[in-house]
């Protein structure tokens, strides 16, 4: 299949383009790609050469995006590009974000209709980074629309403006992975801004899209109490009732750090449920059922229990806390 002619750029002089589509504005001369590897110069004109080819192709728990408060239980088909703007130097999936590694091709219209199928609730644009996988993204989330399924983005918000509010109207849920509130970090470790990332997270939360955050806990980089709070404090200043998951790290790709300790984790939930946040959870470590669980907010009964990627719903009637009727804040319907 020809690659398609891609979206956001501008031709320059000598047959380069400048791709437009994220805040790194990457002047890609002929035969060459953007940071993304995503994105090609072809004869002048910025193509999408990855278009519809995946890394992988699974029907997972949605919890394992993460999202706890968007269809618990139910399972989703997930697939990603193999590429990112980013280069975290932690990357927990650098074999496919950072690296080079096989893929297939699924049209939008096959990836639709395969999650057509009882049990799964749609597709979620997942593991590496979607957002720059844009063409594709678009195009396979109008064709689940067309089939009433959900759609789903994990991503690292690294987009600007005007393309994420096309994504806005096709997708429904997102989690962003918020790598930390210092500015050099971004920079010296992620090959990024902070800024972009927030204004794309704050333009996300004052959507009807369902928004969930994680943050990946790393021992010595962002886990210092005063990160951390500010981390909580930025995301319940703008809406308490967003669920922020703390995940343990692993060394991986250019770290060598030692995973993250239990104990910073538990800390972590303290410090944001002290910040205001109704709904705290840890990710990739096997704690006790009061950091999975999901309990509401108003009188305290347990909505939803999990162990690892069991669920079950327990006192949960829709959106509703079945025992007392308090909205809990999930998509469920």
């Amino acid at each position: 299949m020809e690659a398609p002619k891609a979206r956001y750029w501008e031709p320059e002089a000598d047959g380069a383009v400048r791709c437009t589509l994220c805040p790194h504005r990457c002047r890609i001369v002929p035969g060459k790609r953007g940071t993304c590897r995503l994105r090609e110069n072809v004869s002048g004109e910025l193509v999408a050469a990855a278009y519809g080819r995946t890394i992988a192709l699974n029907l997972d728990p949605v919890e394992k995006k993460p999202l706890y408060h968007f269809y618990p239980g139910w399972t989703i088909l997930s697939v990603g590009p193999n590429g990112c703007n980013l280069g975290c130097r932690f990357c927990q999936n650098y074999a496919s974000s950072q690296l080079e590694a096989p893929t297939s091709h699924v049209s939008p219209e096959e990836l639709a209709r395969m999650a057509d199928r009882p049990g799964c609730r749609g597709v979620a644009f997942t593991y590496t980074e979607p957002l720059v996988w844009f063409e594709y993204v678009m195009d396979a989330a109008r064709a689940c629309k067309a089939r009433c399924l959900s759609t789903v983005c994990v991503s690292n918000a690294y987009l600007e403006p005007e393309p994420f509010d096309e994504l806005l109207g096709v997708i429904d849920a997102f989690n962003f992975d918020l790598k930390s509130m210092d500015p050099a970090f971004y920079r010296e470790q992620c090959g990024g801004e902070l800024e972009p990332v927030l204004g794309i997270i704050e333009r996300a939360m004052g959507s009807p899209a369902h928004v969930e955050v994680t943050n990946l806990v790393i021992p010595g980089q962002n886990d210092s109490p005063e990160l951390l709070q500010k981390l909580a404090r930025w995301i319940a200043e703008r809406n308490p009732r967003t669920p922020l998951h703390f995940s343990r790290y692993h060394p991986a790709w250019k770290f060598n750090a030692p995973p993250t300790p239990e104990s910073t984790l538990q800390r972590a939930w303290k410090i944001a449920k002290e910040a205001g946040l109704q709904y705290v959870y840890l990710g990739n470590v096997s704690v006790e059922s009061r950091y999975a669980d999901t309990c509401c907010p108003k009188c305290g009964a347990v909505l939803v229990r999990r162990s690892g990627y069991r669920v079950e719903v327990a006192a949960l009637s829709g959106e509703r806390c079945a025992a007392c009727g308090a909205d809990a804040d999930f998509v469920n319907l």
